[in-house]
């Protein structure tokens, strides 16, 4: 099997990130415009930069504050610094390693193997390890796990989800948007820009399930990528790998965990059978499997 390099594992993979996002902000862009066109045409622009600052606001308040909501939504404790010392220290190691301020470390009360990172930056982040992850992983799977989620800080990862995330949801808003002017008569006046009324009624119907497809995409690539990351930071891809096995055969897939976050997650915390189409994270075997050809 062909071995790949840490550098180019992530590389390729920031790449195909940055084209997915390119795609889902055409797609916003393409939505803005529909609607413009069908309810103020003469207001088209204005309507377009006044939805653009919406967006704007909301990306700016989902990232100053999304690290709180998502320690709350997960009670998070923060991490004792008696009882959990190896956490602390590895988190404290790794982030050395990789450049960055320690982040806060939290744990999170469940018997579920898992862990994720949020915040908005480097200098304001915050690690969460679940129990059953300190309960089940030996030192050197705990460290592959921490490692990969000080790679997404270390990436700005957290951030660039959260902004992604944003779009999804402003695709689904203006989505319904679209489709309501339908209902309301806003096509009523017949032979104008009939091709664009017709381009816009299917983007509508379609962009939310495309959107969702982005979303999942994005997630799935940033997860092989701090996955090469981690073993980079720890020089040992072995110990993420056995993690994920451990992942595989004891998670049952069942964490009280909103869908709305559970891409943040070093594994799908709730596993449906919706995901297939939707799932924000790739196969485990196909982790094992690239983080052993490293």
């Amino acid at each position: 099997m062909e071995k790949i390099s840490f550098f180019d594992q992530i590389a390729r993979n920031k790449r195909k990130s940055i084209i997915l996002t390119i795609f889902i902000v055409a797609l916003v862009v393409g939505l803005v415009y529909a609607i413009s066109y069908l309810l103020l045409p003469g207001f088209a622009i204005l309507l377009a930069a006044i939805v653009a600052v919406v967006m704007i606001v909301q990306a700016y308040v989902s990232i100053m504050y999304g690290d709180k909501i998502v320690l709350s939504a997960t009670n998070a404790k923060p991490a004792d610094p008696v009882e959990h010392v190896y956490l602390i220290n590895t988190v404290e190691g790794l982030s050395l390693a990789a450049g960055i301020p320690p982040p806060k470390v939290y744990v999170v009360e469940d018997n579920e193997i898992n862990a994720f990172a949020c915040g908005r930056n480097p200098q304001h982040a915050a690690i969460a390890v679940t129990t059953g992850a300190l309960k089940n992983l030996n030192r050197t799977e705990l460290e592959g796990v921490v490692g990969h989620e000080i790679s997404h800080i270390a990436s700005y990862d957290v951030r660039f989800m959260t902004l992604v995330a944003v779009l999804v949801g402003m695709v689904a808003i203006l989505s319904y948007m679209l489709l309501r002017s339908y209902r309301y008569g806003a096509r009523e006046e017949k032979g104008k820009g009939g091709l664009l009324i017709v381009v816009g009624l299917i983007l509508a119907i379609f962009a939310p399930v495309v959107s969702r497809l982005v979303q999942a995409s994005v997630s799935r690539r940033r997860e092989f990528a701090a996955d090469a990351s981690s073993a980079q930071l720890t020089r040992y891809p072995e110990g993420l790998a056995s993690a994920l096995e451990k992942i595989k055969n004891i998670n049952s897939g069942k964490m009280n965990v909103s869908e709305s976050i559970s891409h943040l997650f070093i594994a799908d915390p709730n596993r449906t059978p919706l995901d297939e189409l939707y799932a924000t994270h790739p196969p485990l075997d196909d982790r094992i499997k690239a983080l052993r050809a490293m």
